[in-house]
């Protein structure tokens, strides 16, 4: 008799989980398009879902019911899935992130709980495909459907579970981003925006955008701050000047974003607006993400196609953005530091100045590090990684340099030539 209630069990056992690995709240499909960004808070995805019919699940005259049902509710759960995980701008990016969210998965993916994130779903099936596992008695049902999913409202339960951060505010704030057109180097941005009314219209949308998203924005409208910056740059040799690059650093902005808009006829006889954003690091111009945003092709006014093309670019890139943002501010808040080195000085002196930004920047960088760019015998380019708290104002790094130098060395002097947002120049000079 215990024998057999000790197999019964074992056999209950086995059952029980066999029913909890079939009845899974995890999408089965997983497989999802980002159509376009149909505002700030909304994605429209096709999301593809699996139904899967087994002898037993219920009558076979009811088989095909049961099987778009389930695959229904698959498409379901995989449009959020991928708003979460899925594409090339998943909301989760970190693998603490993603651990953390693997541990509520289950009651995340409920039905019910799904119903607030859904905000509207397509009436008709994009493709349905059926096959037969006749070993199995089993079959397939697969599907694609089209959904509006609000992100916004599946961050903020994500924050509210523990999957998130409650944001970068709490940490150092959203970075700041300056907002300009795409332009060939040497050509003044601010120029080409006052003279194009679309590029006027898109840079408008794009910080509209971004001001939804409690980001901080500058549209720039003048380039009174670019002629100090401009010599600083000549100083590290015979280059063509990017106006962009200048201007965000002076300025000081995190992340500049530029744009490059374009209307065009297609072969149904109506428009279509394309958009071309790129996402740059402001201190050292590195490219960040780049993405397309395109409109639909309407009839519509170019300004409405711009509109919509512009909200479909944007939003691809500021989800690199955010993941490099809270990647970045791990290592601490970033200057670019820029130090001339007076011609007084000889050859060894320099190699002493030299070392003594070298120990400057051990006792000031958080960690360490620092990246040297440039290093001549007039000039040193710094990248650098400070505390959060420490030096969250320039005006603190820049007391903080010239205190440890006057300490570290006497034969010279080091005099503040500049300071505008993420970046301080200074000028070594004799004593």
């Amino acid at each position: 008799m215990t024998r057999w209630i000790i197999s019964a069990l074992i056999v209950c056992l086995i059952s029980g989980m066999a029913f909890e690995i079939d009845g899974s709240n995890k999408p089965r499909s997983k497989q999802g398009t980002l159509i376009e960004s149909a505002n700030p808070m909304e994605l429209m995805v096709y999301a593809g879902g699996t139904g899967i019919w087994e002898k037993g699940d219920s009558k076979s005259r009811d088989r095909e019911n049961y099987l778009l049902k389930s695959a229904e509710d698959d498409a379901r759960r995989t449009a959020v899935y991928f708003v979460i995980l899925g594409g090339t701008t998943p909301l989760l990016t970190q693998a603490e992130e993603k651990l953390a969210f693997s541990e509520i998965q289950e009651p995340f993916f409920e039905l019910e709980n799904l119903r607030k994130f859904i905000t509207w779903e397509g009436t008709e099936l994009l493709k349905r495909t059926k096959r037969e596992i006749k070993k199995k008695k089993k079959y397939e049902l697969l599907i694609e459907k089209a959904f509006k999913v609000n992100r916004e409202a599946i961050q903020e339960v994500l924050v509210a579970r523990g999957v998130m951060k409650a944001g970068l505010v709490d940490e150092m704030g959203l970075p700041n981003i300056m907002v300009l057109p795409e332009v060939k180097k040497g050509k003044n941005p601010i120029d080409v925006l006052q003279s194009d009314p679309k590029l006027q219209h898109s840079a408008t949308v794009i910080k509209e955008y971004l001001a939804t998203k409690k980001y901080d924005v500058v549209l720039p409208e003048q380039m009174s701050t670019i002629a100090d910056i401009s010599a600083a740059q000549q100083s590290l040799g015979d280059v063509e000047e990017d106006y962009s690059y200048q201007l965000a650093l002076s300025i000081g902005s995190d992340i500049y974003i530029t744009f490059k808009t374009n209307v065009a006829d297609d072969k149904f006889g109506t428009k279509k607006a394309i958009v071309n954003v790129n996402a740059y690091e402001t201190t050292t111009s590195r490219l960040l993400g780049s993405a397309t945003g395109y409109s639909p092709s309407t009839t519509d006014p170019e300004l409405v196609l711009i509109e919509n093309a512009v909200a479909d670019g944007i939003d691809k890139v500021l989800s690199l953005v955010t993941a490099y943002w809270k990647e970045d501010i791990r290592n601490g808040l970033q200057y670019k530091v820029i130090v001339s080195i007076s011609t007084d000085f000889d050859k060894d002196e320099v190699t002493d100045i030299q070392d003594v930004f070298a120990e400057i920047l051990d006792q000031i960088t958080k960690n360490e590090r620092y990246k040297e760019v440039v290093a001549t015998d007039q000039t040193l380019d710094y990248l650098i990684w400070v505390d959060n708290e420490k030096y969250a104002k320039p005006s603190k790094l820049a007391r903080k340099f010239r205190k440890v130098f006057e300490q570290e060395y006497s034969d010279g002097v080091l005099r503040e030539v500049n300071r505008t947002g993420k970046l301080l120049m200074f000028k070594v000079e004799m004593e």
